[in-house]
């Protein structure tokens, strides 16, 4: 297999090892979004029992669970328990599509940095659970769908994607969440896919996939350098210089006092001495 299509391989792996893990509230239409893209979706989550979402995954032959505030002493236990499930399960990107729910600290000890969400309206604007009320009650004529990172804070996190969504005179509550949501519906899944062909980092706590097959021929343990590595190559790599041109070359080619003597053939030095003896 040649180079390039070894690389293409690779990169091509490498899309596909990205591990996808939903959580959801509710009726899961994001969730189907993705679904029907064609994203590989791991498993999903859901922090109620007997939402549609959990039917939607199961129809799609999707692991599901579901992590009850009621079924632990305590939030953070029960994100610490979800989290653990989820890296079990070998998630790289969560994926909020509905998930109401804000994360405590041991979620975000595995996880931070690599959480999306979605809200149906423009960021830092309207934040909070009730976006389309607020956006309605605004007064406003346009809002936005979005697509975001999650931190600690309520919809604080960087913005990633937004698409402006026109408001009517006419609208109610209802129809501006269809129109928001249809818009949710199409820029979730680019996102994802987006994420998933991009280096992303993996989950803290986990083992980093080494780099190729020869990255222990060139790191020592712990990525330390080898005992027996050259010592004009710190990174461990006991390979010789690249020929090419040595430092000074280019001051000797310069000043034609540093330039190396170049011995002529003999038959030229005789030839020369001739002519200087007519």
């Amino acid at each position: 297999m040649c180079g390039r299509r070894r690389r293409a391989w690779r990169r091509a792996r490498d899309r596909r090892a990205r591990v996808i893990g939903v959580l959801v509230s509710g009726e899961g239409t994001n969730l189907q979004a993705l679904i029907d893209a064609g994203l590989e979706i791991a498993c999903v989550a859901s922090n109620r029992p007997n939402v549609r979402a959990l039917e939607r995954a199961a129809r799609a032959g999707i692991v599901t669970a579901v992590f009850d505030a009621a079924d632990y002493p305590s939030r953070e236990e029960r994100d610490g328990a979800l989290a653990r499930w989820l890296q079990a399960q070998g998630v790289e990107l969560v994926v909020c599509a509905g998930y109401m729910h804000l994360f405590r600290k041991p979620f975000f000890e595995l996880y931070g940095g690599r959480i999306i969400n979605t809200h149906s309206a423009p960021l830092p604007d309207f934040p909070g659970a009730h976006p389309i009320e607020d956006v309605l009650a605004a007064g406003v004529s346009e809002t936005a769908a979005t697509v975001h990172y999650v931190d600690e804070g309520i919809d604080t996190g960087p913005v990633i994607t937004t698409e402006r969504v026109p408001v009517y005179p006419d609208d109610d509550v209802a129809t501006l969440r269809r129109r928001v949501q249809s818009v949710e519906h199409r820029i979730l899944p680019e996102v994802v896919r987006e994420l998933c062909g991009r280096g992303l980092p993996r989950a803290r706590g986990r083992p980093r996939r080494r780099a190729g097959r020869g990255a222990d021929r060139r790191r020592g343990d712990a990525g330390r350098p080898r005992e027996d590595a050259s010592p004009q190559h710190p990174c461990g790599d006991p390979r010789p210089p690249r020929p090419g041109r040595r430092r000074g070359d280019a001051e000797r080619a310069r000043d034609p006092a540093l330039r190396p003597r170049v011995r002529k053939p003999l038959s030229v030095q005789r030839r020369c001495r001739a002519v200087r003896r007519a």
